[in-house]
C-alpha cells in the first residue's frame, strides 16, 4: 500500500510546500554527490553518461549514475529548485514509491535518448558520442510534463516574468528542445536528453492499460503463458482459446 500525502493548505505561500519524502531524498543524493565532484573531478569520466563509455567499454551504470552529477552550483540549484517546485504535488498525489518509480523511468529514458542520437547522422552526435552528460534535467522535465498533464491550467512564470499554463507552458519548451536537438544547437545542453525526459515520461503516463505500456505487459504475460503451455503440454483442446480475446 503506498504512503500519500496530504495536499498543503490554502494559504498563500512561494512553492508547493514542505519538502515530500522521495524529493527530499533525491536532493540529499544530489547535493551529497555535488560536494563529492568538487574533492574529486575525475568522479565524472567515470559516472557521467558518455556513449564511446557504454558501448564500448561497457559501463552500463552510466545511464542511472548521471543522474546524481552537475556541471556546477546554478546546474544542481535550478534542478533541485524545479523538482521540488513541481515534484512535491505529484508525490503527494501519486505515493513516494510511484513518484521514485516515475522519476528514474524518464532519467532512463532520457539516457537512452541521449545514447541513441549519439549514434545517428546527426549534427553534433559525434561529439556527444566522446563528451560526458550529466545533471538531473532529463528526469526534471519528465516531472514538469507530469505536472503539465495533472494541472494543466497551473499558471508558471516564464522567465519569472509572463503568467504559461502549464500545459502551454511544456509545449514551447518541447518544441524548442526538439528544434534544438535537430539544428545540434547545444551550446554545452544536452537538449536530447531533455527531449528523452518528456518523450519518455509521456509515454509513460499515457501509456495506461490500453497503451504502449499496457500493451508490451500484454505481449509479455502473453508469451509467457504461452512458453509455459508448451512446456508442459497444455492444450486448449476443443475449447476456443480465451487468452487471445481482449476483456473491454
Amino acid at each position: 500500500m503506498m504512503r500519500r500525502y496530504r495536499y498543503a493548505s490554502s494559504v498563500q505561500s512561494f512553492g508547493p510546500g514542505g519538502i515530500s519524502p522521495a524529493i527530499k531524498m533525491i536532493i540529499w543524493a544530489n547535493v551529497g554527490v555535488f560536494v563529492m565532484q568538487r574533492l574529486a573531478p575525475g568522479l565524472v569520466i567515470f559516472f557521467g553518461l558518455t556513449p564511446a563509455a557504454v558501448f564500448e567499454r561497457f559501463w552500463l551504470w552510466q545511464p542511472v549514475t548521471y543522474l546524481f552529477l552537475h556541471g556546477g552550483f546554478s546546474h544542481i540549484l535550478f534542478n533541485m529548485l524545479a523538482l521540488w517546485m513541481f515534484g512535491v504535488e505529484l508525490e503527494r498525489l501519486w505515493g513516494t514509491e510511484a513518484f521514485i518509480k516515475y522519476y528514474f523511468v524518464t532519467g532512463l529514458g532520457a539516457a537512452a535518448t541521449v545514447l541513441i542520437w549519439a549514434l545517428l547522422p546527426m549534427p553534433g552526435a559525434d561529439q556527444m558520442y566522446a563528451i560526458p552528460t550529466i545533471g538531473a534535467s532529463g528526469a526534471i522535465y519528465g516531472v514538469l510534463l507530469a505536472f503539465a498533464l495533472y494541472y494543466p491550467d497551473r499558471p508558471i512564470y516564464m522567465y519569472f516574468l509572463f503568467p504559461v499554463p502549464a500545459k502551454y507552458f511544456v509545449m514551447i519548451i518541447g518544441a524548442f528542445v526538439f528544434m534544438s536537438s535537430v539544428s545540434g544547437a547545444g551550446g554545452g545542453v544536452s537538449h536530447s536528453a531533455h527531449l528523452g525526459g518528456l518523450v519518455a515520461g509521456y509515454l509513460y503516463l499515457k501509456g495506461g492499460t490500453g497503451g504502449l505500456i499496457g500493451e508490451l505487459k500484454y505481449q509479455y504475460i502473453k508469451w509467457k503463458m504461452n512458453r509455459l503451455r508448451r512446456r508442459f503440454g497444455v492444450h486448449p483442446g476443443g475449447r476456443r482459446d480465451d487468452w487471445n480475446d481482449r476483456i473491454h
